[in-house]
Order: structure tokens, then C-alpha cells, then sequence
């Protein structure tokens, strides 16, 4: 059962973007500091949970917004640039600032009001606790 929604033309956006960061960051248009970006995550299952680990280092924990809909969790965010001035003598800036939006499908089986997430050293680590199995349920059938 698949956590995650597969998108094939993520790579070629991400390397439209960066190509378009290499040519206009010479030009000094300030695309470098507004890119957009999607943080990387693992995600693991365990006995009676989900877990995912997504690596947002500088990103204050109140930039973060986590939500759930339709049996979709969402995680966006945005990691602001720090001031920078001509005089800082900066000749490549390669750290990544701006918003950022991961998307993942959850099963049937997540229990959608029990999530939880806490930001701890730069790393969001979101629980999503699986939901007992509905079993079937024997209906005898009575003569009359």
C-alpha cells in the first residue's frame, strides 16, 4: 500500500528550476533567494503507526502548516532568507530558501485525528497512528 503519490515530472521541474537559478543568479535577479524547494523525507511504517521524517533545517517550527484532508496529508512551509548585503563579499549562495509543499496520500487505515508532528534539530517528525481494521461482522440469518 503506497504512502506516497508518484510524480514523474518532479525531477525535470527541479532541474528547469536550478538551470534557471544558474543563468539568472549571475545577473543578480534574486531568483537564488525566492527558489522554491521540497524538503526531503523518509517515511517508514511500523506495528500501529506511520512515520515521516522530513529534513526542514532553518525552518522556525510556526513557518510549518501540517494538514489533513480528504485522506491527504499536507505539509507547506517557508524558509525565509537571511538579509545578505554586497559588502558580505558572498560569491555563490547554493542554500535553498522560499516556500515549500509536499503532498502525501495516506490509507485507509490512518487514524486522521490522532496526527501529530514536532520539529526537533531541523528534522519534522510527523506520527500518524493507524486506526483498528473494521472486521467483518457475521449476521446470522434466522428461520421463521
Amino acid at each position: 500500500m503506497a504512502i506516497t503519490r508518484y510524480e514523474p515530472f518532479n525531477v525535470l521541474t527541479q532541474l528547469q528550476r536550478e538551470l534557471d537559478r544558474f543563468r539568472e543568479g549571475d545577473e543578480g535577479s534574486g531568483r537564488i533567494a525566492t527558489a522554491e524547494w521540497a524538503p526531503a523525507v523518509d517515511i517508514k511504517e511500523e506495528e500501529g503507526r506511520f512515520l515521516i521524517h522530513a529534513d526542514i533545517p532553518g525552518v522556525n517550527p510556526e513557518d510549518i502548516d501540517v494538514s489533513m484532508e480528504n485522506g491527504v496529508l499536507t505539509i507547506k512551509g517557508e524558509k525565509n532568507t537571511e538579509a545578505k548585503t554586497e559588502k558580505d563579499n558572498y560569491k555563490r549562495v547554493e542554500r535553498i530558501y522560499g516556500s515549500f509543499y509536499r503532498r502525501f496520500s495516506l490509507p485507509d487505515t490512518a487514524d486522521s485525528a490522532a496526527i501529530s508532528a514536532k520539529s526537533r534539530n531541523g528534522v519534522l517528525d510527523i506520527v500518524i497512528p493507524k486506526q483498528e481494521a473494521v472486521k467483518p461482522k457475521k449476521i446470522s440469518v434466522v428461520t421463521e
